[in-house]
């Protein structure tokens, strides 16, 4: 490896475990281990493994990112969410679409099961979906605000929209890519320089550095640290011109 990369944990990077196979998202922390601080545990790690994969992670020393889109009745969703808190997850995300009431519930559910610093995160509008409506956006942000999530899961083409609506508010953004990588299925995605001249507060990066280390290529970790000093780099130009 270049031995300009920085190899420094940044709580601002979080991998996505999307895999089927604990023991291979647990390979895939280990990997990113030395540059990244946050570990995503979506649908399809939970539906395999349940709590014992935020475990894991957290047994890994990272804080843990619960991507479970809760989406229900508001007091099915408050219970759902205690329940979460009580495994140890930093952020748990809770769909915007279900209004006011159910974030809410969310919300005072994490704070009743967590340790006090864990934060609802609002999905507002998924990276697969084309259309992108800005009124639909800033009435979502509106309600992840009102409801007291920590933040909202955006696109970093929406992090203008939000930083407007909600300055207050966490922007947590997934489909970050390297220049070079494919956008896969994904309808919205950006560099982690573009991400973070924008304002995010965490990239969620997946298979342009998961990919590598599912294939035991020897380019695993090449891909991982290159992308980590690319956010380093961009981090302190970002730095530089006030908007970090």
């Amino acid at each position: 490896m270049n031995e300009t990369v920085r190899t420094t944990r940044d709580p601002r990077l979080a991998i996505a475990l999307d895999v089927d196979d604990l023991n291979m998202a647990c390979l895939m922390a280990d990997a990113v281990h030395p540059w990244m601080g946050v570990a995503k545990v979506g649908f399809e790690l939970f539906s395999t493994a349940g709590p014992a994969a935020i475990t894991a992670a957290i047994d890994r020393g990272y804080e843990v990112f619960a991507d479970l889109k809760l989406h229900d009745i508001p007091n099915t969703v408050g219970r759902a969410a205690a329940k979460l808190g009580r495994t140890g997850v930093r952020w748990l995300t809770v769909h915007t679409v279900g209004g006011a009431d159910m974030l809410r519930a969310g919300v005072e559910g994490l704070a009743e099961g967590g340790n006090g610093t864990a934060q609802v995160l609002g999905v507002t509008i998924l990276t697969s979906d084309a259309d992108r409506s800005r009124d639909v956006l800033e009435e979502r942000v509106a309600l992840a605000s009102e409801a007291g999530c920590g933040g909202v899961i955006c696109s970093a083409a929406d992090i203008g929209v939000v930083k407007k609506v909600a300055p207050e508010l966490k922007c947590v953004v997934p489909g970050i890519r390297r220049p070079d990588s494919s956008h896969d299925d994904q309808a919205s995605v950006a560099t982690p320089e573009a991400a973070i001249a924008a304002g995010a507060s965490i990239l969620v990066i997946g298979r342009t550095v998961t990919s590598p280390i599912q294939g035991m290529t020897a380019d695993s970790e090449h891909a991982v640290g290159a992308l980590a000093d690319m956010v380093a780099r961009a981090r302190a130009l970002a730095t530089s011109i006030g908007t970090a």
